[in-house]
């Protein structure tokens, strides 16, 4: 193509495409919509003429090849460190949006998507780039462990897995492509989403939260598309909706597992364009949002079940997160203990308690079903009571396999360099009973739902018990299988 638009005075669109026929029919689409439009089907035909000096408003690279597309990026930021580039594939590996992000592109727009869709990203591309002062304004290396916002701290990424997505997380949310954050109750997920909106180009708009579980299926439908007068009973005024009030920012879609199947497909319809109509309503609205979505359900059995549909799956999985639960970054307690103890002596306006050795070696123990949620509340009922034995106890009692051994180092000095075969006899014989003890305490003694804890026999439990002469208070072995069976 000999003529160049880029003189029309109009936002400009340079695309580059090896296939004739995908350039031609992009071409037509963007040029229907009302841009001028320089089409390519060679990215060295491309880059002559930005050497030459054109100037579009954003190069879209239509590529599937993607070590080609990487040097067509590197090459136009080199040429122009301002220019705006966004590729356009069906390569859906993580990698490979991440690496065009470390590159320059500003967005990566997953194929399929319709020809409004297209057209909406094209158009958001095109909007004036957030302000410096939006711009999140340090990195964190592995040694800072916290992510702040306006003076709260609220990220933490103390273990290698942690760090791994908070690196992840800074590369990606800079692209307006939809994350999905998969973990377990009260792991992070709100968190995180947090994270990735205060790093992307929407930091300085809204980020709307919505709990798809705690509301029936009918009124979320109304929460998220709003209604006009008269929608329903009880519907006197028009409401907007929290997809319509998230405009130009980011709505994060919490626990979107508990969605019906029947809102989800509504809902992918909306992610598609970002037009939809209000509950009773008649004209149409269009809303520029980017989405977040979490979930702790296991999303590829709720595929199979039918109760998760397959599709928005693959819409919103443009990114997955998959978060680890507390038990697996352990080493993130001592810091997450401290941080939930000033945090809420701010709160309370009080001191914070007393964090010793004991305390931190329990929580160490403890396998934190609830993740950080647990920890949390563990903090508030620790700061209000004082009293480090009772709160030592509670998790006891709430994991009572988890044993208060020696060190294996002091088990080995102690024993003379002993083999480990008898270290871990010795160990064994020292944990058991104790175990058995919890247990039995933690059911007031009843033996029966003591050994279905324990996962052995009532006859089993009772030897043992005989064995390791554990009775109740005022019971000696005689009798023990009428007083407690």
């Amino acid at each position: 193509m000999k003529h160049s638009p880029f003189a029309s005075g109009k936002e400009t669109i340079l695309v580059v495409n090896n296939n004739p026929e995908g350039l031609a029919r992009t071409q037509q689409l963007l040029e229907s919509a009302g841009f001028p439009v320089a089409a390519y089907c060679s990215t060295s035909e491309a880059i002559d003429q930005i050497e030459n000096g054109e100037q579009p408003d954003l190069i879209l690279l239509e590529i599937d090849g993607a070590d080609e597309a990487m040097t067509m990026i590197q090459t136009c930021r080199r040429l122009r460190a301002e220019q705006k580039i966004a590729v356009f594939s069906e390569i859906h590996d993580v990698s490979t949006v991440v690496q065009a992000v470390r590159m320059g592109a500003l967005d990566y727009i997953a194929k399929p998507v319709d020809d409004s869709g297209l057209i909406a990203a094209v158009q958001r591309l095109l909007e004036p780039v957030a302000s410096a002062a939006n711009e999140p304004s340090h990195k964190n290396s592995p040694r800072e462990h916290f992510e702040t916002v306006e003076n709260e701290i609220f990220f933490l990424a103390a273990s290698a897995a942690m760090q791994k997505i908070r690196t992840q997380v800074e590369q990606v949310a800079k692209v307006d492509i939809p994350v999905l954050l998969l973990g377990e109750s009260g792991a992070g997920k709100e968190v995180l989403a947090r994270l990735v909106h205060k790093l992307s180009r929407r930091a300085g708009k809204p980020l709307v939260k919505v709990n798809c579980a705690a509301l029936p299926h009918d009124l979320l439908e109304s929460e998220l598309f709003g209604y006009e007068a008269g929608a329903f009973t009880g519907a006197n005024r028009s409401k907007p909706g929290m997809l319509e009030l998230c405009d130009k920012g980011t709505i994060f879609l919490d626990e979107i597992g508990e969605m019906s199947p029947a809102l989800q497909a509504k809902l992918l319809h909306v992610l598609q364009d970002g037009k939809f109509t209000r509950l009773g309503g008649r004209t149409t609205v269009t809303s520029n949002f980017r989405v977040l979505a979490a979930t702790n359900i296991n999303v590829h059995e709720a595929i199979n079940s039918k109760t998760f549909r397959e599709d928005l799956y693959y819409r919103l999985n443009a990114f997955t997160v998959n978060i680890p639960p507390l038990r697996e970054r352990r080493e993130e307690i001592p810091l997450l203990l401290k941080h939930f103890m000033q945090q809420f002596s701010d709160k309370y306006d009080c001191s914070p308690a007393e964090c010793s050795h004991a305390l931190v070696r329990a929580c160490m123990r403890h396998t934190w079903p609830g993740n950080l949620r647990e920890l949390g509340n563990f903090v508030k009922r620790y700061m209000v009571l004082q009293d480090e034995t009772l709160a030592i106890a509670e998790l006891e009692e709430k994991d009572p396999s988890a044993e208060i051994a020696p060190n294996l180092e002091d088990e080995a000095l102690m024993h003379g360099g002993a083999g480990l075969k008898s270290m871990v006899q010795n160990l064994k014989e020292r944990a058991e009973p104790r175990i058995i003890e919890r247990v039995l305490i933690a059911t007031k003694w009843n033996c029966k739902v003591a050994a279905t804890q324990l996962q052995i026999s009532y006859k089993a439990l009772l030897y043992k018990m005989k064995q390791y002469r554990i009775f109740p208070p005022g019971v000696s072995g005689p009798g023990l299988r009428n007083a407690h069976g």
